[in-house]
């Protein structure tokens, strides 16, 4: 006999544990409750793939996936969306993004791939809630203050409010850096300070900055 596929049997188990007779765990559980519970999945993942260890990757992935079904499920039970509407969407998205792929633009090399993907990406999101004005927008506002700090560097150079050689051409080398940043992180902690927030802080000032300046470049 033909075996189910295995996500059928997977958002039956969830539709299961979120029932009157499931898990009580599960029942109480709301999007927000489980927010963290994604972040910590992922860096788990992020540990077994530097670890090269199939098997714990095969398993942090299922655990990932259980993040992605079960607020699908609850999103069903609001009748807001489902599964298939989320992989559907995912679907059309990767086919419209890749058009180097599935349509006819040609391009180069890389760098036109990712431009490419930028400008079907800002079209998507014009005149809708999320349209991006700036191109310093589309930074997670939850990433680690350093993950934050290095997007929004990038993006600033991008947009050219600020430049590649903004800072002493003095060269370090990797170890230097690193011994650098632990420095800091140290002495902000002998200081009765905690480096993520002071970090957090000054990359909300320095994007503040950045915005007024991009403001200023004439229209193009």
């Amino acid at each position: 006999m033909k075996k189910n596929p295995a996500i059928n049997d997977l958002l039956k188990v969830m539709a299961k544990l979120r029932s009157p007779t499931g898990c009580p765990w599960d029942r109480e559980q709301d999007h927000m409750t489980l927010r963290r519970h994604a972040i910590e999945e992922v860096y788990e993942l992020i540990d077994a793939i530097e670890a090269r260890d199939d098997v714990e990757m095969a398993e942090e992935l299922g655990d990932l996936l259980l993040q992605v079904v079960f607020h699908c499920q609850l999103a069903r039970e609001r009748g807001a969306f489902d599964f298939e509407q989320v992989t559907r969407h995912l679907v059309d998205k990767l086919i419209r993004r890749h058009p180097h792929v599935f349509g006819k633009t040609k391009v180069k090399n890389v760098e036109e791939v990712w431009a490419n993907w930028e400008k079907i990406k800002k079209a998507e999101k014009h005149g809708t809630k999320h349209a991006r004005h700036s191109a310093l927008d589309g930074i997670p506002k939850h990433l680690p203050a350093l993950l934050r700090a290095e997007k929004l560097l990038k993006k600033a150079k991008k947009a050219k409010v600020l430049a590649d050689d903004h800072r002493s051409k003095k060269k370090h080398s990797k170890k230097s850096l690193a011994k650098d940043l632990f420095e800091l992180v140290a002495q902000a902690q002998a200081q009765g300070s905690c480096a993520e927030e002071l970090l957090a802080s000054e990359v909300k000032k320095r994007e503040h900055g950045f915005r007024k300046l991009e403001a200023r470049q004439p229209a193009s």
